[in-house]
């Protein structure tokens, strides 16, 4: 059976849509509500590549017995009265974006935010999308470098949903942004910011979110793209080799992952002269677990400890107007090439419907 618009009407005005996504989160910071959000995150083969079965037994006989207590209680370390941060500031992201895009190009557009895991999800918004008549659609998974553990996995859910649906939109899906330079310069502002106000460190850390090395070798430009955009920046920043590093962070299991790894670095750096770092996660579009705990608090403790004398973790773009309008420069080419296309002509469609009908 094939989806509809809930409220369809042939006299519906079409709208250009614009849905960003992110990973996802757990409705709550308990037990067991991280045991439904891991167990949809880590049941998605484009996360865990192993043999189904295999990884079915280990997920659930393993994982999802030992995992949810320990999450739960990071989540309740970073939880707040908004929520989980990675949900908030998604909406504050896409509630800036609204309103700059209808500023510029007028209340035809629709601007809405989904999930990967989670709520929302890439299904119900996608029918909240339909339902107010767009049948143009750009979606912008905000990951600047593309992996297909992130963004080919958006993908995924977005097709298995439009296979079910009567009427698909057109479509645009931006897979990368990493070398764009309207967010490097924003990237580039915001560490600029932070200099002026709290002095250079010794070293500047760019920390991406780790993928098993073993999807490298199979094809994945995940790394590449990570490097290149550390290179674009540190250009912009003025910096030479040994000023800035490239680590890896959230590994977890026994294999390899890229390095350096994030912790280890850490550990090592003030033995090696290093005792006042900045790092900053350009991979993030919006702070969450991963940078607010792992980042700002696990990864600080490690370089302290080791006889580090200072540790700044540089928040993530969030909802930031320069990060607004970098996406909004992202968005500008695609849009402007729909808007100026003559809409369709929705009082004849719905009197054409009115004869068949009789």
């Amino acid at each position: 059976m094939y989806k509809g618009a809930d409220n369809f009407r042939h006299s519906q005005a079409d709208r250009i849509g614009v849905l960003i996504t992110n990973l996802g989160t757990p409705d709550a910071p308990t037990a067991p509500a991280l045991r439904r959000y891991l167990r949809e995150f880590l049941s998605d083969p484009r996360v865990v590549e192993v043999p189904r079965l295999l990884w079915w037994l280990i997920l659930n006989l393993i994982i999802l017995r030992i995992r949810p207590r320990r999450s739960a209680a990071a989540y309740r370390t970073v939880w707040t009265d908004r929520g989980s941060p990675l949900l908030y500031h998604t909406r504050d992201q896409c509630e800036a974006l609204r309103d700059t895009l209808r500023a510029r190009y007028g209340e035809r557009l629709v601007v809405d935010f989904a999930m990967r895991y989670g709520q929302p999800a890439i299904a119900d918004t996608l029918q909240r999308l339909q339902d107010q008549g767009v049948r143009q659609l750009i979606v912008l998974p905000l990951y600047p470098q593309y992996s297909a553990a992130t963004t080919a996995s958006t993908f995924d859910a977005l097709a298995a949903d439009m296979r079910r649906r009567r009427w698909l939109p057109d479509f645009h899906f931006i897979s990368h942004y990493h070398d764009f330079p309207p967010y490097l310069d924003a990237l580039a502002g915001r560490i600029t910011a932070h200099w002026k106000a709290q002095g250079r460190p010794d070293k500047l850390i760019l920390s991406y979110h780790g993928i098993p090395k073993r999807y490298l070798l199979n094809g994945d430009p995940y790394h590449c793209e990570c490097h290149k955009t550390s290179r674009l920046l540190a250009e912009r920043l003025g910096l030479g080799p040994d000023d800035y590093m490239t680590t890896f962070q959230s590994r977890f299991g026994r294999e390899e992952w890229l390095r350096p790894y994030m912790d280890e670095t850490m550990k090592a750096l003030p033995g090696q002269g290093v005792k006042h770092v900045h790092v900053v996660c350009p991979g993030f579009s919006a702070d969450c677990l991963e940078t607010i705990e792992e980042i700002g608090e696990e990864n600080r403790e490690y370089f302290m400890e080791a006889g580090g004398e200072r540790y700044d973790y540089i928040p993530a773009l969030n909802a930031g107007a320069d990060h607004i309008e970098a996406l909004s420069a992202l968005l500008a080419p695609q849009l402007e090439q729909w808007l100026a296309k003559p809409e369709r002509d929705a009082a004849l469609s719905e009197a054409l419907a009115e004869q068949i009908r009789r």
